[in-house]
């Protein structure tokens, strides 16, 4: 796949598609030369990477095993996950109260608690995207789509805490993490058995 030549333009829509999972909407002249080079699928208003894109963005983001940032950010890393952890069971408490029925946001004082809660997950993982910034500057703009998502949602809208289709607090966060793991090139399978390891050795 390294024989691949796009332009910037390209690579970044490449990068984009991939790290999201899937995109509505009108593709724009980028995406339509990618799925013409059969990099990612255009089906009406849905836009998704095919197997071959996601291997090309692979190669472009994951570092090389000798490069000087990845021991830091590797560590880094290490940390965000079990604040990951956190947020997942956030979610979770968000969806469904401790009874296991629907929250239905008609609890102020249940949702007001898990608001704070969200604050502090957010004061958690600020330096570290600071520092991965520092390492993979085209991560920087994450800081200000998870604040933005933050306000929204203190505006009312609580599809901006975990909704799938809208760039929600959640969505942004599982963004961070899916780039994370491209850039150290690491599994999903491999990352959950890391993240568990990593908070059991926090509980130990």
């Amino acid at each position: 796949m390294t024989d691949v030549v796009l332009s910037d333009a390209e690579r970044d829509a490449l990068i984009s598609i991939v790290v999201r999972g899937m995109a509505r909407g009108e593709a724009s002249p980028e995406q339509q030369a990618l799925a013409e080079a059969s990099l990612m699928l255009v089906k009406g208003p849905i836009m998704m990477p095919l197997p071959a894109g996601t291997a090309l963005v692979g190669e472009m983001l994951c570092l090389a095993p000798d490069a000087t940032e990845r021991e830091r950010i590797t560590s880094t890393f290490h940390r965000f996950l079990p604040v990951n952890r956190q947020l997942r069971d956030l979610c979770t408490a968000w969806q469904c109260r401790p009874d296991g029925s629907v929250n239905d946001h008609s609890d102020i004082g249940y949702d007001a608690e898990i608001r704070d809660r969200l604050d502090d997950i957010d004061d958690s993982v600020a330096p570290l995207l600071k520092r991965f910034s520092e390492d993979i500057p085209r991560m920087a703009p994450y800081r200000e789509r998870l604040t933005l998502a933050l306000a929204n949602l203190d505006d009312g809208d609580n599809a901006w805490f975990a909704s799938p289709l809208i760039d929600s607090y959640h969505t942004v966060w599982m963004h961070v993490h899916q780039e994370l793991l491209l850039t150290i090139g690491m599994s999903r399978a491999d990352d959950e058995a890391l993240e568990e390891r990593l908070v059991a050795g926090s509980h130990g």
